[in-house]
C-alpha cells in the first residue's frame, strides 16, 4: 500500500447542517456535492460529510449502535489543524466558537513543547487546533514531520 491519506469522512446527523459549519470555517463545497454527501478541499486531503446512519449502514455495522447517532464519550479519534503560531490556535479556535462549536479546551502550553486547544464540531467530531514548533509548515500549509 502506497502510504496516504485521501479522505476523511465524517458521520454528521444533518449533511447540509454541517456543511453550513464548515463553510462558516472557511471550507469551500465542492461541486459534486449533493444532498446526501459534502466534499471539501482540505489541502491534500478532501474532507467528506455524510449521514451517521448512512455512513453505518456503508460500513456494514448496525445503525442502533450506541454512537450510530450521536458520539458517546470519546471516540479515540481526533483531526487536527496546525497552524503557524500560538495565537493563530487562540484565533482559529475563538472563529470556532462564533460557528457554532464547542470549546472543550482553550489554547494552551502543552506537555509535549507546543501550544493547542480542542473544540467539538455540530455533530461532537474533535478538533486539535495546534502549533508545532518542531515540525515545520510550508507555505502551502503542509506538515514536514519528516524535516523536522
Amino acid at each position: 500500500m502506497e502510504p496516504r491519506l485521501t479522505f476523511v469522512t465524517l458521520g454528521v446527523a444533518d449533511v447540509a447542517r454541517a456543511t453550513a459549519f464548515y463553510q462558516r470555517l472557511g471550507f469551500a463545497r465542492a461541486p459534486a456535492s449533493n444532498a446526501h454527501v459534502t466534499f471539501m478541499q482540505a489541502g491534500g486531503v478532501v474532507l467528506s460529510l455524510f449521514g451517521r446512519r448512512a455512513l453505518a449502514d456503508d460500513v456494514g455495522l448496525d445503525p442502533a449502535t450506541p454512537g450510530a447517532d450521536a458520539p458517546v464519550g470519546f471516540a479515540g479519534i481526533t483531526l487536527a489543524h496546525n497552524v503557524r503560531s500560538p495565537a493563530e490556535v487562540d484565533a482559529v479556535l475563538a472563529e470556532a466558537v462564533a460557528a457554532g462549536a464547542r470549546l472543550l479546551k482553550p489554547g494552551q502550553k502543552v506537555f509535549w513543547g507546543g501550544y493547542s486547544g480542542y473544540f467539538a464540531d455540530l455533530d461532537g467530531h474533535l478538533w486539535e487546533v495546534a502549533y508545532n514548533p518542531f515540525f515545520p509548515m510550508d507555505e502551502q500549509g503542509v506538515v514536514h514531520v519528516d524535516k523536522a
